[in-house]
Parts: structure tokens; C-alpha cells; sequence
């Protein structure tokens, strides 16, 4: 008897590992990405960019690139721009047109279409980010409405880690720093 509720025991522990592993392996793969990475590229003498990149997945599955960044050029105001990158011949971004943001506790803001007259590629957009990011805050995740050549918006959500890492972009590097510097957090 004693030997038989060890194999029971041991089949159930089995069985707990596995349906562990399953949960787990489910969490893993739905997750986004949470690496928070800050780089910096001299674009000329004296004119610095930093910028965030992660990519993210659309509603629909499609990847896309979202690059935040800030250049600092001596003697004039910082700007912030964000860049979204989609797979090329899936998703062509509407020029000119507004992006519109949606925070998490429903606050819609716009950003300016930068590419406006022309865009490099029909799968990018750009949009002057500033003013829209200086409205965030904390505020949480966002959702992003990006406007298509199809006459549809694509929604693409921002999760909070990435938001905070813009805010490390706004807050931690300042004109002060000196090009050598390169941050991972």
C-alpha cells in the first residue's frame, strides 16, 4: 500500500511539474519584452540622439519597431520624436495625419505627423512626440492609433515598462551628459 501512494504521489508531482511548465511557458510567450535599453549616437559634431527601440506586436500579430528619441543640438530645444517602423508590404502609415494616443485612464492626446510632405518608406511614420510626452506622466500603458493608407487605424499597445523607460529618456539624460556616456538599465 505504501508503495502504491508513492506512484500515485509521484505521478501527481509529475503531473503538477507539467501543468507548471504549461502555465509558465503560456506566460512567457505572451509577454512583451520588458528590457529597458537607452542608446546614444552622435548624428554630428556637437549633436547628440538618444533614443528607446523595442518592438511590439499590433492587434493583428504584425510586428512593428517603436523607437522614441531626443535630439540635442546646442542652442536649440530638445524635440521628441517617435518612430514606427512596420513590416514592410503589410501596413502603409497615412501621411499627413495625426497620431492619437490613448493613455490609460482614457486621455486622448495627438502627435504631429512629421513625414507629413514625405515619408522615406510607405511602412514608417513619425510623429513630434513632444508635447504628447511631456501630457504623460505616469500615466500607465497607451494605446496607439496608428492611421493607414486603407482608410483603417492600426492599434498598437505601449505596456507601462516601455512608457517608463521614455520617461527615463525625458528625465535621466539631460544636455549636461557627455557623448561617451551609453546607458542600460
Amino acid at each position: 500500500m505504501l508503495f502504491h501512494n508513492q506512484k500515485i504521489f509521484s505521478r501527481l508531482l509529475v503531473l503538477g511539474g507539467l501543468l507548471l511548465l504549461l502555465f509558465l511557458g503560456q506566460f512567457i510567450l505572451t509577454q512583451q519584452p520588458a528590457l529597458a535599453i537607452l542608446r546614444q549616437h552622435q548624428d554630428a559634431p556637437g549633436v547628440m540622439r538618444y533614443h528607446s527601440q523595442q518592438s511590439l506586436l499590433d492587434e493583428s500579430g504584425q510586428a512593428w519597431q517603436v523607437v522614441l528619441f531626443k535630439q540635442i543640438t546646442p542652442g536649440k530645444p530638445t524635440l521628441f520624436h517617435l518612430r514606427l517602423v512596420g513590416f514592410p508590404g503589410v501596413a502603409e502609415v497615412a501621411h499627413p495625419q495625426h497620431l492619437e494616443i490613448t493613455t490609460a485612464t482614457g486621455k486622448i492626446l495627438t502627435a504631429a505627423d512629421i513625414f507629413a510632405p514625405r515619408s522615406p518608406a510607405a511602412n514608417v511614420g513619425e510623429y513630434n512626440f513632444t508635447d504628447a510626452l511631456n501630457l504623460l506622466g505616469t500615466s500607465g500603458s497607451l494605446t496607439l492609433s496608428i492611421p493607414l493608407k486603407s482608410q483603417q487605424n492600426m492599434t498598437l499597445k505601449i505596456p507601462t515598462s516601455l512608457v517608463t523607460e521614455w520617461q527615463l529618456l525625458v528625465t535621466e539624460i539631460t544636455d549636461a551628459m557627455l557623448p561617451s556616456s551609453f546607458l542600460e538599465f
